[in-house]
């Protein structure tokens, strides 16, 4: 009711200067005219009516609907919010899970290369070994074979030896074994 009043007045002010305007006379914005005043009223009036039957309905409930959607969205960020912030915590949960992860699979990687390292060597050493046994057996057969092939050669001059001493050829067993002592003796000494 007041805005009704306040709009009225306002009417009233504006609308007494352009009637006197148009009449042709000195304008005196305290003097009041009835007519234009009632017909302003009137037309202020059909105009509230016809605002409020068509156009305030439509545009409060275009506020209300701007209003409910803008609520709405702000639910709906919030909500998107609350979740990318849960999905951010599990994602780095994730990552740091991810991480310690590869920090163990490397130290275990580590310890596994060590592991084969160290039974490498070991291996590598036993095979050393086992080369160096096999060649120190090699070198004793080849000393002993040697060594029996220069008996058989010093024998067999000394057989030659003895047979051109003696003027005839020594060839037995016996005379063979005879020598073959006495070496002995001598490589015992």
């Amino acid at each position: 009711m007041r805005t009704l009043l306040a709009a009225i007045t306002l009417l009233t002010l504006t609308a007494s200067p352009a009637l006197a305007a148009a009449e042709g006379g000195k304008v005196n914005l305290l003097e009041p005219h009835a007519g234009l005043i009632f017909w302003t009223i009137v037309v202020f009036t059909v105009t509230l009516l016809i605002l409020r039957k068509f156009a305030w309905g439509p545009i409060l409930g275009a506020v209300q609907a701007r209003e409910q959607a803008l609520t709405d969205a702000m639910a709906a960020a919030e909500r998107d919010r609350n979740e990318a912030a849960k999905l951010v915590a599990e994602q780095k949960a994730a990552i740091e899970t991810a991480r310690n992860e590869a920090q163990r699979y490397i130290a275990e990687g580590r310890a596994t290369a060590e592991s084969m390292r160290g039974e490498m060597l070991e291996q590598t050493r036993q095979q050393q070994a086992e080369l160096l046994e096999r060649a120190r057996k090699e070198i004793e057969a080849e000393k002993v074979k040697a060594v029996e092939e220069l008996r058989r050669e010093a024998v067999d001059l000394a057989l030659a030896g003895a047979g051109k001493l003696i003027g005839q050829k020594l060839d037995g067993d016996a005379d063979r074994k005879l020598v073959e002592q006495y070496l002995a003796s001598l490589g015992g000494k």
